[in-house]
């Protein structure tokens, strides 16, 4: 008996989908619309969640985004216009993936900027230290005569390191 409920869960979970905020009267009756429709939405950021498409998002711009997507498309707008229409009234941010022009350009260059920067960081310090981390690599400066009788008397007085 547990070997089939284990088996039914595992069947659930491998049909499980991620929950759409697609609402039933946002639905296109066009199956080709709809889909289209559904891809727009997916590259499209909602502008309240900022880190989901509109077609994940609840929020009510999210919703008035996919009504406008539908909108324009049964109008008879390309995939394109339907995304430049959108990009000229909220900027690209309104793009998942933004294309790399001169207003997105740090956002292009700036992490792989960073990642760079701190790899020649880390290399030089390591040059520094040494190799091996040990420190090999630093000058040192030898003892004076001064030094040297100092240790030697040091060592002489103390009973334990007579041996």
């Amino acid at each position: 008996m547990r070997a089939v409920i284990l088996t039914l869960a595992c069947l659930l979970a491998l049909h499980a989908t991620p929950s759409r905020a697609v609402q039933p009267d946002e639905i296109l009756p066009d199956a080709r619309l709809e889909e289209r429709a559904r891809n727009l939405s997916r590259e499209l950021r909602c502008m309240v969640c900022q880190n989901q498409s509109i077609d994940d998002s609840d929020a009510p711009l999210a919703r008035d985004l996919r009504l406008l997507v539908r909108e324009r498309l049964k109008a008879g707008d390309s995939d394109k216009q339907v995304l430049d229409f959108l990009t000229s009234r909220y900027g690209d941010f309104v793009l998942l993936n933004p294309p790399m022009n001169a207003k997105t350009f740090l956002l292009w260059v700036l992490p792989a900027g960073l990642l760079v920067a701190g790899g020649l960081g880390l290399i030089l310090a390591m040059r520094r230290r040494g190799a091996d981390g040990t420190g090999e690599g630093t000058a040192v400066t030898p003892l004076s005569a001064e030094e040297r009788k100092k240790i030697e008397r040091l060592l002489e007085s103390d009973p334990r390191l007579q041996g």
